[in-house]
């Protein structure tokens, strides 16, 4: 039987929501212990979030649910001081804390990195913000669509009819959230080398503008604005979304090759030789003439008989799914990424696992997201918390 990767690694989880809670996921998908700190109220806000009224209401929201697998959950206010001291104990013993507060909210309670490196200095102290701990922006409040508007992702969407245009799910919230899991395990390495830990600094707003890298470095190099293109690809033609006889079909001829392979299958060869089409970058500029063109042929035949057709000739191409279809075709059940997780009281539920491979360590999910508390007792009697002394921290609310 292999070995979690993160066998052993115990990581203090004090996130809410989405970025902090996916990055934390991903770690506890490869064997970490990750121990949600939650308050003692009613947790983290995900579990209040989410479609389904009875399940916000059991503090097991689906936004809960969906990133939460896992976990164990420890109900602490550590606004209190015995909780600030029940809080210390859990920090000698972990190797990782993950935290997605406000830059000056750690510090205010008297738990900020310059404290706890003392405790424990082989600490991996990762804080996720929306801005980062320092600027002119660091204490603004942030949520993924702010940080969607201000990073550019929303004015490069869309095209002339509709714009701007914000992702569809919260790309800026889950790209901080697998920045800070890349943070992470760096450090990790960093640590088994040198025996230190360190602080890590990952801003949502930092995180998501790399993934703009070939249309920012147009206009970093290139001086070029970005042009509002919809379903197209800026860097090639025919690349997009097209109209086929029943709906539409993406198809991305890329290299000069496949351009050549979609005139032959779809039988119209004498683009090849047009002017306007037969080389690269003036086929891009006259783009505009080319679709109706490719077009016209598309609409003979259905998309799923022209996508047959094109892979066979080694042009990628696909169909556009609804996301129930996309989540149902069998690729993704080879592949396995959701699996089946029974939750008491609620049922089955299906949750994303680990979709990076390992052939040695594989990741998994192995037990479902917790309930509100349920393993307080468990994780502070790992630090000396007796049966009598929760009861008393349960009478005063702390726990």
């Amino acid at each position: 039987m292999s070995q979690s990767l993160l066998s052993g690694i115990r990581v203090l989880d004090l996130t809410n929501v989405l970025a902090g809670p996916f990055c934390t996921l991903h770690l506890a998908l490869l064997g970490a212990e990750v121990i949600k700190i939650e308050n003692p109220k009613d947790g983290d806000l995900a579990r209040k979030l989410g479609i389904v009224p009875e399940l916000n209401e059991q503090l097991m929201g689906t936004s809960f649910l969906a990133q939460n697998a896992n976990k164990k959950s420890v109900t602490l206010n550590t606004k209190s001081p015995e909780g600030k001291e029940i809080f210390k104990k859990l920090v000698k013993t972990a190797d990782v804390l993950v935290e997605n507060f406000r830059p000056d909210v750690m510090g205010r309670l008297g738990l900020g990195w310059d404290v706890l490196k003392e405790i424990n200095p082989r600490l991996v102290y990762c804080a996720i913000s929306g801005f980062g701990q320092t600027g002119p922006d660091a204490f603004k409040p942030a949520y993924d669509q702010i940080i969607q508007g201000l990073s550019g992702e929303m004015a490069v969407n869309g095209d002339e009819r509709l714009h701007p245009l914000r992702a569809g799910f919260p790309v800026c919230d889950t790209v901080g959230g697998l920045n800070g899991a890349f943070g992470i395990m760096a450090a990790l390495y960093h640590r088994e080398r040198t025996g230190e830990g360190q602080f890590i600094d990952v801003a949502m707003l930092d995180s998501i503008m790399p993934l703009m890298g070939w249309v920012a470095a147009n206009l970093l190099i290139g001086h070029q604005q970005p042009v509002l293109m919809g379903n197209d690809n800026f860097t090639a033609a025919p690349s997009g979304t097209f109209r086929t006889q029943d709906g539409y079909i993406n198809i991305a001829a890329n290299k000069q090759e496949q351009w050549e392979a979609v005139c032959d299958v779809l039988g119209v060869p004498g683009l090849k030789t047009d002017p306007r089409f037969q080389k690269r970058d003036v086929r891009k500029k006259h783009r505009g003439e080319l679709t109706p063109l490719l077009e016209a042929k598309l609409a003979e035949r259905g998309t799923r008989e022209w996508v047959d057709l094109l892979n066979a000739k080694n042009v990628p191409s696909g169909e556009i799914l609804s996301l129930e279809d996309a989540l149902r075709q069998p690729q993704i059940r080879h592949r396995q990424t959701l699996k089946q997780v029974p939750v008491e009281g609620i049922g089955t539920v299906p949750l994303f696992g680990l979709t990076a491979k390992f052939e040695k360590t594989p990741g998994d999910i192995t037990a479902p997201p917790p309930r509100l508390a349920a393993h307080t007792a468990e994780v502070l009697a790992t630090v000396g918390v007796s049966a009598e002394e929760l009861a008393t921290l349960k009478s005063k609310g702390i726990v």
